[in-house]
């Protein structure tokens, strides 16, 4: 295992992500149907789904054109017209309910290395929009705005400047305080100061709205490209026989799961843990959906609440007693990873890099399990974010795939 966990370890710290397109999702997720829906998290059937990821569902029948009203849309949902799959089956993830479908913009990411590619789709900026399953005329009219506007623009720009290397910028966004997952302030910043001339030339009259959409409310921005960089990173690393390295934790509202590298395609679940965390004023844990969304993925890569000491200003926001617990939370990420990310540097800690490879084995040894920082949803559709917390996984998960792995061994 030392062997294969190196080599799955160096594939992941390897990956050298650049942003090369904005194209729609049938352009170029290989087996996506019209009447295919993408989700964040393990597979899950649409009865089952949390009300804010079938709110979701919902919204992409109508923005698709697929049903004409809500009801025909609450009907086809469950009739079997549509497929549902994860994210993560087609090289993509997506932030909260994750819901990816035929005409979606995407951010295309590329391995500089080996010409690989991952995908996200495009944060929908400031309110609560289908990510939190609102299917009204609003978010439906921003959906076909980015679809028809926005997306043009940035494919536009990512051409013109011959591709953006997101590693500099994510090491970057980690120097100035961004841990990129609850906080991706400097990394949304950098992308105004590095490219907003240029999207201003290009959008035209949409110059304002274009500039507007990315920097008015829409801190969480940068969050689906890295998002995309380390699913880029994580897919590299997948498929080494033998390592016990975590590729994937995602979460659908109902149940998270994981996946390793030695047991590529398959998932080892448990129910969702909630929140603990702090809410905004007139929510409760009441309100709470257990954990929702694929960005989780970021603690994969070696962000979030791995890198948690990187970004203090953030532990109020996300309840935290004092800037001691980014510090612990950080060191015990330390404990659970196979290495350290050369390119990902924590100045507070003299530069020492971000604790990169979540590892099953370890996991299971010490029953110290990986802390994720993320958003808390509402429970109920179209309501949106209702506070901010850390969540910690379940370890039965980390165990099941230890033990499926030792079986293929033959251990």
């Amino acid at each position: 295992m030392l062997k294969a966990n190196q080599i799955a370890l160096d594939r992941l710290m390897s990956a050298d992500p650049v942003l090369v397109d904005v194209k729609p999702a049938h352009e170029v997720l290989e087996g996506l149907t019209p009447t295919t829906f993408l989700h964040a998290g393990p597979p899950i059937a649409f009865e089952d789904m949390c009300p804010p990821m079938q709110g979701a569902v919902y919204c992409a029948l109508l923005n698709e054109g697929l049903a004409k009203n809500i009801d025909e849309a609450k009907r086809m949902a469950t009739d079997g017209t549509i497929t549902y799959k994860p994210c993560h089956e087609f090289g993509a993830v997506g932030p909260m309910t994750g819901l990816t479908t035929w005409s979606m913009p995407l951010w295309v990411v590329e391995d500089r290395n080996t010409g690989r590619r991952s995908y996200a789709n495009i944060s929908e900026g400031s309110g609560v929009g289908l990510r939190f399953g609102e299917y009204s005329q609003r978010t439906l009219d921003r959906l076909k705005w980015m679809r028809e506007v926005a997306g043009p623009v940035f494919s536009k720009m990512i051409h013109e400047v011959g591709g953006i290397d997101l590693a500099p910028m994510m090491a970057q966004g980690l120097a100035m305080g961004d841990e990129l997952h609850m906080r991706n302030h400097a990394g949304t910043a950098l992308f105004i100061k590095n490219y907003g001339y240029l999207l201003a030339r290009l959008a035209g009259d949409e110059a304002e709205n274009v500039l507007k959409f990315i920097g008015v409310g829409n801190d969480q921005f940068f969050l689906n490209l890295a998002m995309a960089a380390n699913k880029l990173a994580a897919d590299l690393a997948d498929g080494v026989p033998g390592s016990t390295l975590v590729t994937a934790i995602a979460r659908n509202g109902v149940n998270f799961g994981i996946r390793i590298s030695g047991l590529p395609g398959r998932w080892f679940t448990a129910p969702s843990p909630m929140v603990q965390g702090l809410y905004f004023p007139g929510f409760t844990e009441e309100d709470a959906n257990p954990d929702l969304g694929d960005s989780a993925i970021m603690e994969v890569g070696g962000f979030g609440g791995c890198a948690m000491i990187t970004a203090p200003a953030i532990v109020k926001f996300l309840g935290a007693p004092s800037v001691d617990v980014a510090r612990e939370t950080t060191e015990a990420m330390y404990s659970i990873t196979l290495g350290e990310h050369p390119r990902y540097q924590i100045p507070t800690l003299n530069f020492r890099g971000t604790p990169c490879g979540i590892d099953v084995m370890k996991v299971v040894e010490s029953g110290v399990t990986p802390i994720l920082n993320t958003a808390i949803a509402s429970n109920r559709a179209g309501v949106g974010m209702v506070g901010a917390g850390m969540s910690t996984l379940p370890i039965e998960p980390f165990k099941d795939a230890l033990l499926a792995l030792a079986e293929e061994l033959g251990i």
